[in-house]
């Protein structure tokens, strides 16, 4: 009997526990379903393509001079930043592509088929790991060729980018959860704007902590996005994981025991 053959019935009688190697099975056909969709849509991945070149460009020119007096030596404080930003921003789709899926009707095909039940979502976000690589890689592609030479090199720089694309699939756990508990894709869109906007831009990204006032140095200081973005300087720059990775990779860790079990029985009681 084919996949298309089975009735919605047969699916409501397959057992809800199944093996783990079958979980994992379902979730690399669903993640292999979404890059092709991301293949066939290219203008999904403008957040990953353009986005980091044009912010790169934008805020090294615009900043370069006034922060760090040129452009060459704002680049070590400031590509590992932007890195951080731009991926971390990225997360944000990973709910609005689960709501508009939830409400075109795609989550209730896949109702019908002999599936681990959390396939979908748990595909959906490690798919969203390689528009994280693609954004990483173009990011620092950029950098290269207008100045920015990591210290540590290339091996500071694939540490780097592993750790922030390490954080990002933990936070998309966050936009996961949202995403199937919103009502609309422009409700997670709002969402995750009013979520993203503070932590990124509050942060050590842009400008040093010290030239802040002294109330909001309290909230940059705690920050975990100001965590994610110290650790990967000190990877890229310098070839050291200290305490700022440390607690990054912690926050990271705890988002997902929270978050994860949240997003999948959310998931699973609107799956039905």
């Amino acid at each position: 009997m084919t996949i298309t053959a089975i009735t919605p019935g047969f699916a409501r009688a397959l057992p809800r526990s199944v093996p783990f190697s079958q979980v994992v099975r379902d979730s690399l056909i669903m993640a292999k379903r979404a890059l092709i969709k991301m293949w066939h849509t290219p203008e999904t991945l403008i957040d990953v393509t353009l986005q980091p070149i044009l912010f790169t460009l934008m805020f090294t020119y615009i900043f370069g001079g006034a922060i760090a007096g040129d452009v060459k030596s704002y680049l070590p404080a400031f590509i590992p930043g932007i890195l951080a930003q731009i991926v971390l921003t990225a997360t944000a789709v990973a709910g609005t592509t689960l709501r508009e899926d939830m409400d075109r009707g795609v989550f209730d095909r896949f109702k019908s088929l002999p599936m681990a039940r959390i396939a979908p979502l748990a595909g959906a976000l490690m798919a969203d790991v390689v528009r994280y690589l693609l954004a990483a890689t173009l990011t620092f592609g950029i950098a290269f060729l207008i100045g920015y030479r990591p210290g540590a090199g290339f091996g500071g720089v694939v540490a780097a980018t592993l750790l922030v694309c390490a954080v990002a699939w933990a936070l998309s756990w966050i936009f996961a959860f949202i995403g199937v508990t919103a009502k609309s894709a422009r409700g997670v869109q709002g969402i995750s704007f009013m979520i993203l906007f503070p932590l990124t831009f509050l942060s050590n990204i842009f400008v040093p902590v010290d030239s802040m006032p002294s109330w909001l140095q309290g909230f940059v200081n705690v920050n975990p996005v100001s965590h994610v973005v110290a650790a990967a300087r000190d990877l890229a720059n310098n070839g050291t994981f200290g305490a700022d990775g440390w607690w990054a990779l912690l926050g990271a860790a705890v988002v997902v025991a929270v978050f994860a079990p949240l997003a999948v029985a959310r998931y699973r009681k609107a799956a039905g």
